[in-house]
């Protein structure tokens, strides 16, 4: 027996967006095209100025895309709750927001587990462990189901934050030991070498030290964050309806019962997460090529 695809066609904008209203799709539409665009300008190397490319990856993509996808009625955008988004929506909702906000914290938690200062190397070494040490399964279910209990009844914090903030946080300590390992191979001339020129300890760490630290850690931060995209998945345990759960609900429509249907959905789940992990892959192995190649000439 065949995959049944006309179950896919059937489910796709379901699949795509969950129940977010069908009127005001283009905006997680235009989120995403905001997504690509930022990405693009930052990580092509032949893009001009490309550190405002960062910055606007890492500032303003994120407030942009929040006043899209939640609303802003004095903008004229209605409000959506959070519980109506869903599908792969979702999903990269969960990823995007973990991939920029871990990787800025894995760097600053990364320099400060190497800190000169006790204080902030004890501190940034106990929430790196900390993090490292907790399954996320455990992480997301104490967001999502014993956060509340512990919080005043007139206080409450929405139900994708809180698996949001858990990712960020767990996927961050990761990030940190990557970019700490790239750091240890900048040997300590580089730095004693960007004194001899006259920068302070500031421009040596951005101009000097972390360009090349981050050089090395490409791969092990590239691998980071497709085991975060793949990690995605679970929030679907806390009841947070990613593409998983509504792949899963989308199963027991009692219009599509066949027997290939549960094959069919489980395929092509597996060619989009293999599609998006394999993209970033290759991407990245396509950038270390590039600047393998600047460093030879």
């Amino acid at each position: 027996m065949g995959a049944c695809w006309a179950f896919i066609a059937d489910k796709i904008n379901y699949l795509a967006y969950g129940s977010y209203p069908a009127p005001e799709r283009w905006r997680p539409n235009l989120a995403v095209a905001l997504l690509a665009l930022s990405a693009g300008w930052m990580l092509w190397l032949g893009a001009p100025r490309r550190d405002l490319g960062a910055l606007f990856a890492f500032l303003v993509f994120p407030v942009l895309a929040y006043l899209l996808l939640s609303g802003a009625p004095s903008l004229g955008l209605p409000s959506v709750a959070t519980g109506l988004w869903g599908g792969f929506l979702v999903t990269v909702v969960v990823a995007t927001v973990g991939i920029v906000v871990s990787l800025p914290l894995g760097i600053l938690l990364a320099l400060g587990r190497r800190s000169t200062l006790p204080v902030v190397r004890v501190l940034s070494t106990a929430f790196i462990e900390f993090w490292r040490g907790v399954p996320l399964i455990t992480v997301l279910f104490m967001a999502n189901v014993m956060l509340p209990l512990f919080l005043p009844g007139d206080i409450t914090v929405d139900r994708l934050l809180r698996p949001l903030v858990g990712i960020a946080l767990f996927a961050s300590a990761y990030m940190a030991e990557v970019v700490r390992g790239g750091l240890q191979t900048v040997p300590k001339g580089q730095a004693e070498a960007a004194a001899a020129l006259g920068l302070g300890r500031s421009q040596a760490l951005r101009l000097v030290i972390l360009p090349q630290a981050l050089k090395v850690a490409l791969p092990g931060i590239v691998n980071t964050m497709i085991g975060l995209f793949k990690d995605t998945t679970l929030v679907s345990i806390v009841g947070i309806s990613d593409f998983i759960r509504v792949l899963e609900a989308s199963r027991a429509d009692p219009r599509w019962s066949a027997a290939t249907i549960p094959a069919t959905a489980y395929i092509f789940a597996a060619l989009v997460y293999f599609a998006v992990c394999f993209g970033m892959a290759r991407y990245a192995g396509f950038i270390e090529r590039r600047l393998a190649a600047g460093d030879r000439r």
